[in-house]
């Protein structure tokens, strides 16, 4: 057992005399249940058998649907369920999956994410082939709530093989993993821990990646298999809004800084600050498009606290610049409407 760290949950390994398989898929739900016939068909499309896969849905006590009718439905006996007694949260319904799980390899399938046909047969062969590594992801789709393509993440590599390791400074600079893409040896949670829990709602899963990239090789496939899907009214997006995933995001650079090498160049860091300060002056630009002038403002003023950079001032100098042009329109038009209303009424 490895020294308990103060912030990450212990994953205790499976005990002596318990059967493990090679894969445990882990499947955490809330409110999905719309979505989670098509991620739990694309996982038993490629069933490799109980032998050698657990298959395991984890609800954190879902409200709005069934999500046990779905399981009795599509699994018919071949998918474990567990319920938590009640609502705990993302982050720890997470830590439950990492715990429930027997299996030598860990995939964390999110139930409104799926994968493609290929995905296990290619992760396996990877883990096969490089026992070195600690994890492996491959390229994602992005789609919508509807099903609808928006777009594939980046290429890390030009063919599949393993990361280099300036490619921990890549991620650092800006998360480039979504869950549903990434599988995780057991043992490699075993040591590092779980979830860190001072994260409620983003940042947790690009501060784990970052946490086993500074501790394992990790391996990458070029075939998008993963598709990860954005909500238009997610509680993501909502936390988008209000600058709580922002700040989450922010809170994960300063975790980075505790473990990573003393050597890790500090304009790394500088420059996730920066991406940071940047989706928060996107966010205040989408924000002032909707006529949103107070939350566009609040973003404004996330993103100078994280950085102070030239192009950070210029790109909120211009945001600010706009907001003063569309406030004197809108005064511009509200007088007109008076001066016109003024001057019917002395007709």
């Amino acid at each position: 057992m490895h020294q308990p760290h103060p912030h990450r949950p212990v994953i205790p390994p499976v005990p002596e005399g318990v059967t493990r398989p090679l894969w445990s898929v882990m499947i955490p739900t809330y409110n999905c249940a719309e979505y989670l016939r098509q991620t739990l068909a694309s996982v038993l499309a490629q069933d490799l058998g109980p032998k050698v896969m657990q298959i395991t849905i984890v609800d954190d006590c879902s409200t709005q649907d069934d999500p046990a009718a779905v399981v009795e439905e599509l699994g018919r006996g071949r998918v474990e369920f567990y319920r938590q007694p009640k609502n705990v949260g993302a982050t720890k319904n997470f830590q439950t999956c990492l715990e429930l799980a027997r299996g030598k390899l860990i995939h964390q399938l999110h139930g409104d994410d799926y994968v493609h046909d290929g995905f296990y047969q290619k992760m396996q062969k990877a883990f096969s082939d490089y026992p070195e590594i600690g994890a492996a992801f491959c390229r994602n789709i992005f789609i919508d709530e509807h099903g609808n393509l928006q777009h594939y993440s980046d290429l890390e590599l030009p063919e599949s093989g393993v990361l280099p390791g300036k490619w921990l400074e890549q991620i650092v600079g800006v998360c480039r993993i979504q869950t549903p893409a990434i599988v995780v040896r057991r043992e490699v949670y075993e040591k590092l821990g779980g979830f860190d829990h001072r994260f409620s709602l983003g940042g947790e899963d690009w501060e784990m990646w970052v946490r086993i990239a500074a501790n394992y090789p990790m391996w990458y496939e070029v075939e998008p298999l993963a598709v990860y899907r954005l909500h238009s009214q997610s509680l993501t997006r909502r936390n988008v809004v209000n600058g709580v995933y922002i700040e989450q995001l922010y809170k994960a650079i300063t975790v980075f800084q505790s473990y990573l090498p003393k050597t890790f160049p500090s304009k790394i860091l500088k420059q996730a600050k920066r991406n940071c300060a940047f989706f928060a002056l996107e966010t205040a630009d989408k924000l002032l498009a909707k006529g949103d002038i107070p939350k566009a403002l609040s973003q404004i003023h996330t993103a100078l606290r994280y950085s102070r950079s030239f192009r950070v001032i210029r790109s909120a100098a211009r945001i600010i610049l706009l907001y003063r042009t569309l406030w004197l329109l809108r005064t511009a038009v509200e007088m007109m409407l008076k001066i016109n209303k003024f001057l019917r009424n002395l007709r």
